[in-house]
């Protein structure tokens, strides 16, 4: 496998067709890779746009219709609030009111009203409570003296409206332990003939029950509805694993949580990302606003409602298909490189036949066989020229081996007569060699009789003398010619010949 991953450049290098595929795909996948970025990146936005339209949407409504719940209850109870009034004088009066008041609404579970100490003379505490509870898994109304695990006068829903005489909705298990289903109640002062509280009408609603009506309205299967106090305790919440101390803790730890919980209780409106575990989600949120109905008390809850939309919701559907435009875009360029390879080596084959035969004339087969090409563009061009290329080439080389011919015979003939030149000059030099040794003994002879002759003949005749005088020079001249005859042929006897 190294080996073959290895040689890969080289393939690469050395196949056209394969670097010109190569081009084009990555090439189109540049392309493709920006074209899908830019699509996905606008995609997502539009996404997440929708998802904040519809959680807005979906918050507004949920809010509302936690507001109608709320009213609705608080509607019934002032009903019965001041029907209740003119008989504050019969203690079992309040047991019938408490009963028709929870018989009234489906949304109330509970209903107590206690009274300060003292306010009966022949009772020191009294308390009037009336709840739904399941028996057989049937609802049902029963009534109570209790409420919780410590007397009513220490409970938050009644020594809060005590204290500040004002209309509000409390959560009635605070400062309890009690193992009680989550309630929030709605509180109203009984105001004495002095305008002082002497009691607290307190009606329950079940958190769960308006849970359960909650997690209807939601923008996606997965996502859900919670409402926090001014404290960041859930008041509406999906289920109770959601509120368990377990989850608690696990999401007081993560930071974003912290800033969406501290957002919320400040009252203020928008969204963050945030993760539990190994699941994301997004928190819309924004604060609880009453509706204003004449007659309604419109004191500040400071609650904050938020719908928490996991991220699988907004962006599963766009995932998924991130992942099939992946794989759909790795398989195309995987095919469209195959297909170009095999197009282009169809292109390419009448090039490589004339590689081929390129190589064979290379090695001297100037007469290789190369069919005419069928195809019109370039390349048929070139096969059909690199023809002609080679049939003239053929030619001059035919040419060329004639004239080799000729020249070698040339060269035969050149030499013979080099030789036959050889020859006539070694007989030439042999020829004036035998000349001149033959000519030095007269020439000796002559010299001698001459310095003979010259000697006598200036004893006796004058003119005999001068005579004699131009015989020995005409002697002495020949002699030197013929010294310097030995002489030449002796030093270039290639050259006497020409001389």
């Amino acid at each position: 496998m190294l080996v073959e991953m290895l040689r890969l450049p080289k393939i690469i290098n050395r196949t056209l067709s394969v670097r010109i595929s190569l081009m084009a795909v990555v090439s189109m996948a540049i392309l493709l890779i920006v074209s899908l970025v830019v699509m996905l990146h606008y995609s997502r936005k539009a996404l997440k746009e929708e998802a904040i339209q519809k959680a807005a949407h979906t918050l507004e409504a949920t809010v509302q219709h936690i507001d109608n719940i709320l009213l609705s209850v608080e509607q019934g109870s002032g009903n019965f609030y001041f029907s209740m009034m003119p008989h504050l004088s019969n203690p079992e009066k309040m047991y019938t009111i408490c009963r028709k008041l929870v018989e009234s609404s489906p949304y109330v579970t509970g209903c107590a009203i206690a009274f300060d100490k003292d306010f009966y003379k022949e009772r020191q505490y009294f308390m009037a409570y009336v709840h739904r509870t399941n028996i057989n898994g049937l609802s049902t109304i029963v009534q109570a003296d209790t409420f919780g695990n410590c007397h009513y006068s220490e409970q938050f829903w009644f020594t809060e409206p005590m204290k500040t005489g004002r209309v509000k909705w409390v959560n009635p298990l605070t400062g309890m332990n009690a193992d009680v289903e989550p309630l929030i109640t709605f509180c109203l002062p009984i105001y004495g003939i002095d305008r002082k509280p002497v009691g607290v009408m307190g009606v329950d609603v079940s958190l769960n029950l308006l849970s359960q009506i909650i997690a209807t309205a939601k923008p996606s299967p997965n996502s859900f509805c919670v409402l926090l106090d001014e404290e960041g305790e859930f008041i509406v919440y999906p289920d109770k694993e959601l509120v368990s101390p377990a989850m608690k803790s696990k999401m007081g730890e993560h930071p974003t949580v912290k800033e969406v919980v501290h957002d919320m209780v400040a009252g203020e409106s928008g969204y963050k990302p945030f993760s539990i575990g190994n699941l994301d989600f997004y928190a819309f949120y924004k604060p609880f606003k009453r509706s204003i109905v004449p007659g309604r008390t419109m004191e500040s809850h400071a609650w904050s409602a938020a719908i928490i939309y996991p991220d699988a919701d907004i962006f599963g559907d766009y995932n998924q298909l991130f992942y099939y435009v992946i794989f759909i875009a790795i398989a195309g360029l995987l095919l469209m490189f195959v297909l170009c390879r095999y197009i282009l080596h169809r292109q390419l084959t009448p090039l490589l036949m004339l590689t081929e035969s390129a190589q064979h004339i290379a090695k001297g087969n100037y007469t290789e066989s190369i069919p005419r090409s069928r195809q019109e563009d370039e390349i048929g061009q070139l096969q059909d020229n690199f023809i002609r290329m080679q049939h003239s080439l053929a030619k001059h080389i035919g040419e060329l081996e004639q004239l080799k011919t000729s020249l070698q015979e040339s060269g035969k003939e050149l030499q013979a007569a080099y030789r036959q030149s050889q020859k006539a000059d070694r007989m030439k030099t042999v020829f004036l060699h035998n000349m001149t040794n033959q000519m030095i003994k007269p020439s000796e002879a002559i010299f001698k009789d001459v310095e003979c002759l010259c000697d006598y003949a200036h004893q006796e005749v004058q003119k005999t003398h001068e005579l004699a005088e131009n015989i020995q020079k005409n002697g002495n001249a020949i002699a030197d010619l013929l010294d310097n005859l030995i002489h030449i042929s002796d030093e270039e006897p290639g050259k006497g010949g020409t001389q």
